[in-house]
């Protein structure tokens, strides 16, 4: 039996009935919910403004009512505990073994100028995990740096061959850094593909913060090996580690809701499912084949390489016959939430972009409906924002419509009597309350299914800290979901006018907000928070309070992008219980050992009094890490027997004026040429005036 014969038996049936399902129970009810606010409003959408704003509220009903029955669909399934269609069923009750030998895995950590000595304490913690199980052997790791910075790229160098060094695994470990740095992150896995592919069935593709237990990557595995349908297999990863506010909020509400809402999507979905790009196991071999992403023509930010690369790669995947599928119920895979709000909002930037070049492949040949939907749902977790901005600004206008303009009680046609406005508060309240149910519901379902599963909640640290820790994450979402949809809106906008993201360092520690530097970010729209609530409080107090909670939030912008920054701030939540995870109560062995890595001093890898971050130093300094960096760059052909000519002048201009002459690019020039490496390290070790030589770190430390 083919692939897609097999997969079709067995899923496919259930899934048109469920999708037909949730069709219907998105439409009926945004429908009636569109009448009662025609019925709210003061012409009953007789006006071009109100039509407009009914339009409006329909897709945002709509939206919101995907999250509702996703979540609702998840709690049923967790609470019936029984599920034909899990991926995990294949695995439950089997050892870690994994019986064909040529089942081989290559786990990929993509990096780009990331903090290396974290990036290794997560590989050392996933390795040992991994030897653990028994099947290690099964298993080789790369490490493929993209990385700009000429300090950090020998940094990567040097912690690599140390880590291979103190276990042996030379052949296991690999290091790549790329010449060019194209396409980013899917072009980086898109070379290993090319190199190396071959040599492997699966791959497991990291985050540079990803951590994984050895177990969950064995069954992983075990499942694909079982499963020759599926070609894409996502686990959902918690988010740990973090200290700060506003992360330990995201990480809390990552642990309490996330089980219900993966679960829902499985439901949903089933084999249509999504790759988010990390943290997954895919098919080798069709990966290679199928998933080759294009390039977009044109020109302006919707062309171009793609950036959300990994919703395309799994509707390519689902085109060529191969499932992909959430490993819903999976645990034992982690990765690490933005720190601040600042960070957030960068990241939402670049998804933001990459989610609207969806727009340009939503009718591409032979891609399912399910994946055209998802892609549509992508473009509105970003396009919403701009809708419910829309949305109130109209409203807004209405309000103060009211009061500026003279109402008319006659129709345009003859008539005897007045069409008077009439009122209806209990149908208004039914609208609000049926919104709100939608929004908040599932947050109730999460902590009864919570509850249900673990009567005392002791994983959250009792019931009482668990409802506690609810409360605040609902207050603290409350107060950012503003400033989100402006950003988010700006964002759009930004990018439907060319406005190109670049590709920048994502921050990975809990170093918290500056106040110059959140009000460099937010201060247009504390201004606008300002002038539209006191615009509207001087013209139409009765409508302030209902749009005070939007127009306060964005008022106060800086101060919260700073407060919710603060690291004090979340450790003070944790002393009191508050948005506390599980991971927290038992801490994994996989992240303690991440803790142990990185809290650990090590003896120096150099005699020289040069730090492990002065990389471009020590690559020219230290013989040891000279000869590492150079065997590297000839064992992947940049085998220069000469010097370039270009390149001489920066040898020359080096010793003449020092290493502080160079800038960041000149520094990557000399570390891509062994031959002007070379002469450059030969040239500094016959220095003869010491004041020049110690500016190359040329001295011992005292501990060597």
């Amino acid at each position: 039996m083919s692939i897609k014969k097999f997969s079709q038996s067995l899923w496919y049936r259930s899934a048109a009935w469920r999708r037909a399902l949730l069709l219907a129970l998105i439409l009926f009810p945004t429908a009636a919910a569109c009448r009662t606010m025609a019925s709210v409003l003061p012409s009953k959408g007789g006006t071009p403004l109100e039509v407009l704003l009914l339009i409006l509220f329909g897709v945002l009903f709509a939206w919101i009512s995907v999250g509702f029955w996703t979540a609702f669909m998840g709690f049923v399934l967790l609470l019936a505990g029984k599920n034909r269609y899990s991926p995990s069923n294949h695995c439950r009750g089997r050892d870690l073994s994994i019986a064909d030998v040529s089942a081989r895995t290559a786990v990929l950590i993509p990096v780009y100028n990331e903090d290396v000595k974290k990036v290794m304490a997560g590989l050392e913690a996933v390795y040992d995990s991994l030897e653990r199980t028994g099947s290690s052997d099964r298993f080789d790791f790369f490490v493929l740096s993209d990385s700009t910075d000429p300090d950090v790229w020998v940094e990567e160098e040097a912690a690599w061959h140390r880590f291979c060094s103190d276990r042996d695994c030379f052949g296991r470990v690999f290091y790549r850094k790329r010449r060019s740095n194209a396409k980013r992150k899917s072009g980086n896995i898109a070379d290993f593909c090319r190199r190396w592919g071959k040599n492997y069935r699966y791959m497991i593709v990291f985050d540079a913060d990803s951590v994984m237990a050895g177990r969950t990557m064995v069954r992983m595995v075990q499942i694909m090996e079982d499963r020759p349908d599926i070609g894409i297999l996502q686990t959902p990863p918690a988010g740990v580690n973090r200290e700060t506010f506003i992360a330990r909020a995201q990480q809390f509400a990552n642990r309490v809701y996330g089980p219900m809402f993966a679960a829902g999507i499985h439901f949903w979905q089933l084999g249509d499912g999504q790759y988010w790009g990390h943290n997954a196991i895919i098919r080798v071999e069709p990966f290679t084949r199928h998933c080759q992403l294009p390039r977009l023509s044109g020109k302006g930010a919707l062309s171009g390489d793609i950036l959300s690369h990994d919703f395309v790669e799994s509707a390519l995947m689902r085109r060529a016959g191969y499932g992909v599928w959430l490993a819903y119920d999976l645990d034992g895979s982690y990765e690490e939430t933005p720190p601040t709000l600042l960070d957030e909002l960068k990241r939402d930037r670049r998804w933001c972009q990459g989610n609207l070049q969806h727009m340009r492949l939503m009718f591409t040949r032979g891609f399912f409906p399910t994946h055209r939907a998802l892609f549509l749902n992508g473009v509105l977790s970003y396009g919403s924002a701009l809708l419910w901005l829309i949305f109130l600004l109209i409203s807004s206008v209405q309000a103060l419509a009211e009061v500026v303009l003279e109402p008319s009680y006659f129709l345009e046609t003859k008539t005897l009597f007045p069409q008077w406005p009439v009122w209806h508060p209990h149908w208004a309240l039914a609208l609000l309350g049926s919104t709100a149910v939608l929004l908040f519901l599932p947050k109730l379902l999460s902590f009864s299914l919570v509850l249900l599963k673990d009567p005392g909640a002791s994983s959250f640290g009792g019931r009482g800290k668990l409802a506690g820790g609810i409360l605040v994450e609902v207050l603290l979402s409350t107060l950012l979901a503003p400033i989100r949809m402006i950003h988010h809106s700006l964002f759009v906008i930004g990018t439907l006018l060319g406005k190109d993201v670049g590709w920048g360092t994502q921050s990975r520690d809990d170093r918290g907000t500056a106040w110059v530097d959140a009000a460099s970010v937010h201060w247009w729209s504390t201004l606008l928070g300002i002038v539209w609530g006191g615009l509207l409080y001087l013209v139409n107090p009765s409508f302030f309070p209902w749009i005070s909670p939007i127009v306060l939030s964005l008022a106060f912008s800086v101060p919260l992008s700073v407060f919710t920054s603060r690291v004090s701030v979340g450790r003070s939540l944790r002393r009191l219980g508050l948005l506390v995870i599980p991971e927290e109560i038992r801490l994994p062995r996989e992240l303690a050992e991440v803790k142990d890595h990185l809290d650990g001093d090590r003896p120096p890898y150099s005699p020289f009094s040069l730090s492990e971050r002065q990389g471009f130093l020590r690559a020219v300094t230290d013989p040891r890490v000279h000869g590492l960096h150079v065997s590297l760059l000839e064992s992947c052909g940049h085998e220069g027997k000469r010097i370039r000519p270009d390149r001489l002048p920066l040898v020359d201009r080096a010793i003449a004026e020092g290493p502080g002459s160079l800038g960041s690019g000149d520094k990557m020039e000399l570390l891509k040429d062994p031959a002007a490496l070379a002469e450059l390290h030969r040239r500094v070790w016959t220095l003869e005036d010491d004041l020049k030589a110690s500016e190359w770190g040329i001295g011992f430390s005292p501990e060597g």
